[in-house]
């Protein structure tokens, strides 16, 4: 179905002024891989959906120098039609805002700025590769309010983020180890071109009060070669965590067709002796869609066996991922 006759449908049953100027888009993207994973003692196949979704976005002007912009975005599961907690659509990036000469302001639930600035770095990302495997600051925040200046010095930008507490007291009721949410910021700053990109962001009380991280992010493109590198420091206060680690990824497009990619990281920050590596290879079948594959191998220093008599640790990781699958956007 075309994008247009989507939009149309949609409009159809909703107010035309709504609909000044929307965009349906998403993508599917499915893999059946072998997973060999320590903490089940054995190897499985199954078929997995990697953050597929659908979205509708769009805006409709004010004058020559304010426009009204929305998105609502949903994850869906291609595999089994259910997402987290039985959700056939569970919310991804949504939000309203105001976007003008002077910079664009918004608020709603989605991705921080601080994880925005892993821009095109991580080549396995919503894969088993994905750099959240070994760490954190992938955080799209709930009640946060953003904004973002306008791009200057040819190439600039930056953002900043507040996340509102809104606790009723109800959080420490319901997890009474847990650390009381607070009020935190998150800002990013950072440079972007067509062969060169490098961004800093900084997470103050967003994951929980009294946690910061530092993220940095670094690409350049050398003719068809990709090259990518991020760094993490991640402080917590009410534990005493003082950890960080280090990501590289490089992409290769070999033809017009065929991609290259592979990717390395290390990282105390999620959990101990992180490690991470994969590899895989994609074929462009039209603009939209693609095939891919790949081999991903993530392992810990956590112990392999806990309590007497001992059993497996399910924390432990010595897991092996080879896959493959097909990915189509519209």
């Amino acid at each position: 179905m075309k994008k247009t006759l989507l939009a149309v449908i949609i409009s159809s049953v909703l107010p035309a002024a709504a609909f000044a100027d929307v965009t349906v888009y998403g993508k599917a993207n499915v893999s059946l891989q072998n997973a060999d994973e320590a903490a089940l003692d054995g190897s499985r196949i199954e078929l997995v959906s990697n953050a597929s979704r659908i979205g509708v976005k769009g805006g409709e002007e004010v004058n020559s120098s304010l426009k009204v912009i929305y998105q609502f975005e949903y994850q869906t599961e291609v595999d089994d039609g259910n997402g987290s907690n039985s959700q056939t659509f569970a919310p991804r990036n949504m939000f309203i805002g105001l976007q003008g000469v002077a910079g664009t302001i918004m608020g709603g639930h989605f991705d921080t700025p601080t994880k925005v600035v892993q821009e095109k770095v991580d080549v396995f990302n919503d894969l088993e590769g994905d750099l959240t495997t070994i760490f954190k600051g992938e955080i799209r925040a709930s009640n946060i309010v953003q904004y973002t200046t306008p791009v200057f010095g040819g190439g600039f930008s930056g953002s900043v983020a507040y996340v509102t507490e809104e606790n009723d007291g109800t959080f420490k009721q319901n997890n009474p180890a847990g650390t009381e949410p607070g009020n935190g910021v998150s800002a990013s700053f950072g440079y972007t071109s067509a062969v060169f990109y490098a961004g800093v962001g900084v997470d103050q009380d967003v994951e929980a009060e009294g946690v910061d991280l530092i993220r940095v992010a670094a690409r350049v493109n050398i003719g068809p070669v990709q090259l990518g590198l991020l760094g993490e420091k991640y402080e917590n206060d009410n534990t005493g965590a003082d950890e960080d680690g280090v990501m590289a990824s490089a992409l290769w497009n070999m033809t017009d067709k065929w991609v290259l990619k592979a990717q390395y990281g290390q990282s105390d920050v999620r959990m101990a002796e992180g490690e991470t590596a994969s590899i895989g290879l994609d074929y462009k079948m039209t603009k939209n869609s693609t095939l891919f594959s790949y081999a991903t191998k993530v392992e810990n220093g956590l112990p392999s066996m806990i309590n007497t008599p001992a059993v497996i640790n399910p924390a432990y990781r010595d897991d092996t991922y080879i896959g493959a699958g097909v990915d189509y956007k519209f």
